[in-house]
């Protein structure tokens, strides 16, 4: 016992020399990373208070801020393919098959974009991930383009948010920043389809 004390001593100090040199851990990002799920909160629901639900899709995004910026038109250009985020490219990934804009999405992950414009949004589900920003986006493996209306807001949105609600069919994804928000309705499919090539 005496001996495995020690060795745990030495170890520990061992780790502290390591980390008292001049190594640099990379500065804290300004768009931090997120995810949210459908369910909501799935993790925290449903594997920690035990409430019934199987998991249906999440997404992962980076959120950066306005940070007094005009985004849509300006900063984000209307016409021009938008990553949704920052740094990587938005990733959504679907446990089952799914339907968006009257496309079947089969079980698996997705990189999401938009070409934003001042009535609507083109949405894109594409079968290339882990991709940074737009710089390879890959028209021939698009799965779904659908439009989707923009809706005005009073009050702006500080982050760049993505957010999942229940809807009678499946669930919107909300997607807000600045004064714009949008919808983006994913069915649920009763069947289950074969995951993506």
């Amino acid at each position: 016992m005496k001996q495995v004390f020690i060795a745990a001593l030495i170890t520990l100090f061992g780790c502290s020399a390591v980390f008292a040199q001049d190594k640099k851990l990379p500065p804290l990002d300004s768009s931090p990373m997120d995810m949210a799920y459908y369910p909501v909160m799935y993790p925290y629901v449903v594997k920690v208070k035990g409430e019934p639900g199987a998991l249906v899709a999440r997404v992962i995004y980076s959120r950066p801020q306005k940070k007094g910026r005009k985004i849509f038109g300006d900063l984000e250009p209307y016409g021009e393919l938008y990553r949704l985020g920052a740094n990587e490219a938005t990733e959504v990934e679907f446990y089952r098959s799914v339907t968006i804009g009257g496309k079947l999405v089969p079980k698996g992950r997705y990189t999401m974009y938009a070409i934003p414009n001042e009535t609507k949004w083109t949405i894109i589900i594409n079968r290339d991930t882990d991709i940074w920003g737009a710089f390879k986006y890959n028209q021939a493996k698009d799965v779904v383009r659908t439009d989707i209306p923009v809706t005005k807001m009073d009050t702006p949105v500080e982050p760049f948010t993505m957010v999942f609600e229940k809807a009678d069919y499946g669930a919107n994804l909300i997607i807000a920043w600045d004064v714009v928000s949008v919808s983006l309705p994913v069915k649920f499919n009763n069947s289950t389809a074969p995951a993506k090539k």
